[in-house]
């Protein structure tokens, strides 16, 4: 079977070489594992922790040849994405630079089987702008990665992020919505992370998609692609919920019909999760994805047994919806492979 990851991380290691040269937080601290603790802020934990996997791409595509399926993966930044917003404009500029080169790099170097999307710092408005230009223009990639909040600011509805979205949204790009730890974090600290990793980046995926909807962002920009991590965090079982209790935001639709625009992945440790996103979004909605190193595809693949589907549709969840959603393209002279 041919199979496309839509939610996978490659994380460059000569750009976390870099991060630990830094004097101050955010920085990055190598560990036992063969990556990196990344130190969010002065005065905070080590709140993020990577391992050998993460930096590796090749080992990662041996990996996913293990599974017995032809496997192409779709990287975005994870919670590394919060980084360059939370540092100065001309800093955040420049290591998004420097990150989106690495992913084009990648990009040539695996055609057809490695997709990069775009680090956006989000602190200053013109500069996301120039930065989504170059990604688009001189990097081809495919899409762009939006934090779940601007450093430590949780207003990614900010009136004067309006421009940037138009943008995205004209330009047709994916727009790959993840937690970064950046705002939960603290108030579900303890028991070795179990709190946060468990609840905290659900609620924040949840919240940020929230803003964009009460805001009136997805309303006015009804081509916006916007993909939910973790099968939409919360939001799908709390759908009833949301409509009954956002009437003050005076939207002209229901938030459900905006949640149900957006897309989701199945990332999930559950089979009763993912057949849940499914039936909520519909299958044209959601997409393979198994959050690799953070979770293990052969995992995802079982669970997936237990989700009834016609092969329709598990064409259109393994591969189909990827390359129509987040509109993949294969490199000049390549074409799809055949089943």
């Amino acid at each position: 079977m041919h199979i496309i990851d839509s939610h996978f991380h490659f994380w460059p290691r000569p750009f976390f070489e870099k991060l630990a040269k830094r004097t101050e937080a955010p920085c990055a601290i190598p560990n036992a594992r063969g990556g990196y603790n990344i130190k969010a802020d002065s005065g905070g934990e080590y709140q993020r922790m990577g391992w050998d996997a993460w930096h590796d791409l090749d080992a990662q595509f041996a990996h996913m040849d293990g599974l017995g399926h032809k496997v192409d993966v779709v990287s975005s930044l994870g919670p590394m994405s919060v980084f360059f917003s939370s540092v100065s404009k001309e800093e955040g500029r420049d290591s998004a630079i420097e990150w989106n080169e690495e992913m084009s790099a990648a990009q040539k170097k695996h055609p057809g089987r490695f997709w990069g999307s775009a680090a956006i710092p989000m602190q200053d408005t013109q500069t996301a702008l120039d930065v989504l230009e170059d990604a688009v223009a001189r990097l081809d990639l495919m899409g762009v990665n939006l934090p779940g909040s601007v450093g430590r600011d949780p207003r990614i509805d900010a009136e004067r992020l309006e421009p940037y979205y138009a943008r995205v949204a004209e330009l047709g790009l994916p727009m790959f919505l993840h937690p970064t730890d950046a705002i939960f974090s603290s108030m579900l600290e303890g028991y070795n992370g179990a709190l946060h990793l468990s609840l905290g980046r659900v609620i924040e995926v949840s919240v940020a998609a929230s803003r964009l909807i009460l805001s009136g962002v997805m309303e006015r920009h009804p081509t916006l692609k916007v993909v939910l991590s973790h099968t939409g965090g919360a939001l799908p079982y709390q759908s009833g919920r949301m409509d009954k209790n956002t009437k003050e935001a005076h939207l002209p639709r229901p938030v459900s019909e905006y949640m149900k625009r957006m897309f989701t992945d199945t990332v999930s440790p559950h089979a009763m999760g993912m057949k849940f996103a499914i039936e909520y979004y519909g299958i044209d909605h959601v997409m393979y994805g198994t959050d690799y190193p953070c979770w293990d595809p052969a995992t995802c693949l079982e669970l997936l047994r237990d989700v009834p589907l016609s092969a329709a549709d598990q064409r259109k969840l393994y591969h189909d919806n990827a390359r129509k959603i987040l509109g993949l393209r294969d490199p000049v002279g390549m074409a799809v492979a055949a089943e």
